[in-house]
């Protein structure tokens, strides 16, 4: 079962329940991915909600290897997601909120939470 407080969660890819979680050695997989640009500079990017398949394969590739699973990214381009393309965007989404997301009355100037994920209907 998924530990949101430690930044997990849990997402169904054809058919099987997995954990993901964007551990430290997972985000800075997610840098070298990106030429080494920052982490706030990639969640930055990625509230734009402007994010490409290949970007998915990355972070829920990142997100599964943090949570112990042996897979690489040429699998998990493979796997299938509920509701399509929606249901990708959503897991990114969920997993990079759970990562990012500041508590409700943190101090100004800290980073923001990201937005909620439109459901798989919705998109």
């Amino acid at each position: 079962m998924a530990n949101r407080h430690r930044g997990e969660i849990e997402a169904q890819l054809s058919g099987q329940s997995y954990t993901l979680c964007l551990t430290l050695g997972a985000l800075a997989e997610i840098e070298d991915a990106y030429g080494g640009e920052d982490l706030l500079a990639i969640a930055e990017r990625f509230e734009t909600g402007r994010i490409r398949a290949s970007d998915a394969i990355r972070v829920i590739g990142a997100g599964l290897r943090g949570a112990g699973h042996d897979i690489t990214d040429g699998t998990v381009a493979n796997l299938r997601a509920e509701g399509g393309a929606a249901g990708y965007l959503r897991i990114v989404a969920e997993l990079l909120r759970a990562t990012f997301a500041v508590e409700e009355g943190a101090p100004p100037g800290k980073a923001q939470a990201l937005p909620e994920p439109a459901s798989p209907g919705s998109a």
